[in-house]
């Protein structure tokens, strides 16, 4: 149809799909394809695939979970690898088997823990003993330098087991409270009264504190009893404490105790209960100051604390968002004389804080610390730590016998954001004081090695730019295992590098996304492996270069008869060409299995959700009830582009930081260029083309519909972002910065802004029981459109669903209705 028609039929024909028959929904399948009912039923027809793999203590098995059919519980099976058979592993024995854990550098020990408890294991003959047995959650073991002593961790104490003569011991009574000595100096007018009138009063103290004193002194002096407390008072939390391997130092990161904050409520109307229920869900960006998180180094060998100074980390006293507050302080100062102006009054100037620094002076900027690594012998501590304002990440080192001091060891500065879940990996070197690490400095994340005196690539450079990602160190420290996307950023193998010489080899060519797990021997490489059409199995290879994909051998087949026996559409891995940047934007294409190029087809164009996603692989798709639905679409003579935008994985920090400050801007010029190359490459009617996505995806299709009319027909709105102000701060802060210090970049960037633009068909589908992105979300633009006097939207509400659907009632109501929104707008 011409996309100028106006569709007077929307809500009308969105209103009959709640009333379709059983028999017109099995229609979606026509030609005997995959129906619409089967892809959106529960997804354990598809069959489940092996999770959480690892290696028995022999090498001679491997362990996996497998979901159970119509349920969330999780059964454990071994793998024989001489006979290549799997069997479940019985309630009874799941406390024998062997669980992932560390190996003493002795190789004769290994510990883990299980169902919360701590477990020893001798290597050497197989018998395992019981540390913890307890109602509490103990984590964390690991062995001390000499490896005949053990650590574990119950909240935020540590424990050192003795494994000679099993005596357990704490390594350091950590409390909350002011020190004794502190609360008497801190004594109010009443107390100090008391003691100045009554004899009995000073007497009755005196004695007290003797005998405090006294207990003191026995206890620092008797080697059999624990250790005096630390008291870190009253106004401080504890993050994160990291005890060092030899038993010496612990190191706790500290922020001043939360404030309690009224957090926002969520409803839920279908209960078990039959009453209205709520409960707390996250505060919106911006909303709680964050805490500026501090270390402190605890010698528990003389019982002295030293807090650690970051004021000597480079850059500690840049101001990156300066000029952006001005900016933004400078527009709501022209907004309120223009409001002064309209009202025709004088306007009360607004109270300036009380906790508002003088602009003159220099203040550090706040930090998080992100991950504390202990050298393997306990000499070197590793900090890695983030600004708060998400544009610097620091590694600093301390060798805490020759002082509290940190030595700042690398920065990486980012006037976008410096990412925050992803490529952060960092370590020791075996035996040596040498760092590896992480970084996108060079626009790509790569591996360096820092010895203190020199920092060095180590990764090497490729034909094209690349992202290495989960480094893994071998015991002797002469490789470094990888995972990179060396030879097309949709395909993902496993390399290693030699450390001294800087060679890299690549060990697997399978050509689609492949995780590996080094054998307790190193010799052989445990792979997750998937592609396209097949979801992750099991692989084994040797820990050797390989010619081909043939190197390695299948171990698990979880596919079901009935997902096998589909046709499935093998979508092409195209890279579309941009008019707005060199880079191509990689993109799956889907088309029928009679495409004629004489013909002209409609189209639907996927976005993906999370933003910072990659979909256009060679790899099984997190989206796979979309993947199957593409299918279903190309089944029925539509042609669908799946495209990794501007802000997806996998294509470097440039691509990734596209969307700084101006979210669906990028992305929708991106989408522009991928219809536009739809119509060139594969016979598309450009006014029939729809679009639809979620989460993320859900605000792209506003951005698009509101800003771009003329691009779609038709687009479709899942669980959608539609103001960035409401949605959460870890993810939003980094790329718009906080609504306080950046207005702009929200009003930018958020879909609410644009409602007015809409003129073609709109469905808004989601959860009440979103906890991500909240209802209210939506609640909110449909509201705005109201206001608009919009006509060409519905809305779908979905009362027991979260930000994941769960239902496949759910899924398939949800599915209809986007399937009909194309059906009456495309064909």
């Amino acid at each position: 149809m011409n996309r100028s028609r106006k569709p007077i039929a929307f809500v009308a024909a969105l209103a009959l799909l709640s009333s379709m028959s059983p028999a017109a929904g099995q229609s979606a399948g026509q030609g005997g394809g995959v129906t619409l009912e089967q892809i959106m039923a529960d997804q354990d027809w598809v069959g489940n695939p092996p999770e959480n793999p690892y290696w028995a203590d022999d090498g001679r098995a491997v362990f996996y979970q497998i979901k159970r059919r119509g349920s969330d519980i999780r059964d454990l099976y071994r793998l024989d690898l001489a006979t290549g058979q799997s069997a479940l592993i019985p309630p009874a024995d799941l406390g024998k088997v062997d669980r992932p854990g560390e190996i003493s550098r002795d190789l004769q020990w290994k510990v883990y823990a299980h169902e919360g408890d701590i477990f020893l294991k001798d290597l050497h003959n197989g018998t395992v003993r019981q540390i913890t047995r307890t109602h509490d959650e103990e984590s964390e073991p690991a062995f001390l330098v000499g490896d005949r002593r053990l650590s574990y961790r119950r909240g935020d104490t540590f424990f050192i087991h003795d494994m000679e003569t099993g005596l357990a011991s704490q390594a350091a009574e950590i409390r909350l409270e002011k020190a004794p000595a502190e609360r008497d100096e801190e004594n109010g007018y009443l107390e100090k009264q008391q003691e100045r009138l009554f004899d009995v009063i000073r007497k009755r103290e005196g004695r007290e504190k003797e005998n405090r004193e006294h207990r003191e002194t026995l206890q620092k002096a008797d080697p059999n009893r624990p250790p005096l407390p630390w008291y870190l008072g009253t106004e401080v939390e504890i993050r994160e404490a990291s005890l060092s391997p030899t038993g010496e130092f612990l190191v706790l990161v500290t922020q001043p105790k939360a404030r309690e904050e009224k957090a926002p409520v969520m409803p839920r109307y279908v209960t078990e209960t039959g009453q209205v229920e709520t409960r707390d869900v996250r505060v919106k960006v911006g909303a709680v100051p964050l805490p500026n998180q501090s270390l402190i180094l605890l010698d528990l060998r003389s019982h002295q604390r030293h807090d650690l100074d970051t004021k000597v980390l480079p850059g500690i006293y840049d101001d990156p968002l300066k000029e952006i507050r001005e900016k933004t302080e400078a527009r709501r100062k022209a907004q309120e004389e223009k409001e002064k102006a309209a009202q025709g009054g004088e306007k009360k100037p607004a109270e300036k804080a009380k906790d508002e620094k003088p602009k003159d002076e220099k203040q550090a900027r706040a930090l998080e610390v992100s991950a504390l690594v202990w050298s393997q012998d306990g000499r070197h501590l590793a900090v890695q730590l983030l600004s708060q304002d998400n544009k610097d990440r620091w590694i600093a080192s301390l060798e805490p016998a020759k002082g509290p001091a940190l030595t700042p060891r690398h920065r990486l500065t980012d006037p976008a954001w410096v990412i925050d879940y992803e490529f952060n990996d960092y370590g020791w070197l075996p035996g040596t004081s040498t760092l590896f690490y992480l970084s996108e400095e060079s626009g790509y994340s790569q591996l360096y090695l820092d010895d203190g005196k020199r920092k060095r690539q180590l990764s090497p450079k490729g034909e094209r730019p690349y992202e290495v990602s989960a480094p893994v160190v071998t015991r002797d420290g002469r490789y470094i295992y990888y995972t990179a996307n060396a030879a097309h950023p949709g395909q993902y193998e496993t390399w290693r590098v030699e450390t001294a010489t800087a060679k890299a080899e690549q060990l697997t060519r399978l050509g689609g996304e492949a995780r590996a797990v080094l054998s307790p021997d190193e010799s052989q490489l445990l792979l997750t492996f998937s592609s396209i059409l097949r979801h992750y199995e099991l692989y084994l290879q040797p820990a050797q270069p390989a010619a081909d994909s043939r190197a390695a051998r299948q171990l698990t087949q979880t596919h079901s008869a009935e997902w096998l026996a589909q046709d499935w559409i093998m979508p092409e891995v195209v890279a579309v060409p941009s008019s707005h940047q060199k880079d191509p934007i990689y993109s799956r294409v889907f088309v029928p299995k009679d495409f004629d190029p004489a013909k002209k087809y409609p189209a639907v164009v996927f976005t993906h959700g999370a933003g910072y996603l990659q979909n256009a692989h060679y790899g099984w798709s997190t989206y796979f009830r979309e993947f199957m639905f593409h299918t279903l679409l190309a089944q029925r003579g539509y042609v669908v582009l799946d495209i990794d935008y501007r802000g997806s994985q996998g294509y470097g920090r440039d691509w990734r930081t596209a969307i700084y400050r101006q979210m669906g801007y990028p992305e929708v010029e991106d989408m522009e260029d991928g219809v536009a190359w739809l119509v060139e490459n594969r016979s598309v009617d450009p006014a029939r083309v729809g679009t639809y996505g979620g989460s993320y995806g859900g605000f792209l299709t506003f951005m698009a519909m509101f800003r771009k009319p003329e691009i779609f027909a038709a687009g479709a709105a899942l669980r959608p972002v539609t103001d960035w102000a409401h949605y959460n701060h870890p993810y939003t802060a980094n790329i718009l910065n906080t609504p306080e210090e950046d207005s702009e970049a929200y009003e930018r960037s958020s879909p609410i802004e644009y409602a007015a633009g809409l003129a073609k068909p709109l469905l808004i589908c989601t959860g009440v029981e979103d906890d991500n992105v909240l209802f209210q979300d939506s609640v909110r633009l449909v509201q705005r459109l109201i206001e608009l006097e919009k006509q060409d939207f519905e809305t779908a509400i979905y009362p027991v669903e979260g930000h994941a659907f769960r239902e496949p009632s759910s899924w398939l109501d949800e599915y209809r209705r986007i399937l009909k929104l194309f059906e009456t707008y495309l064909k």
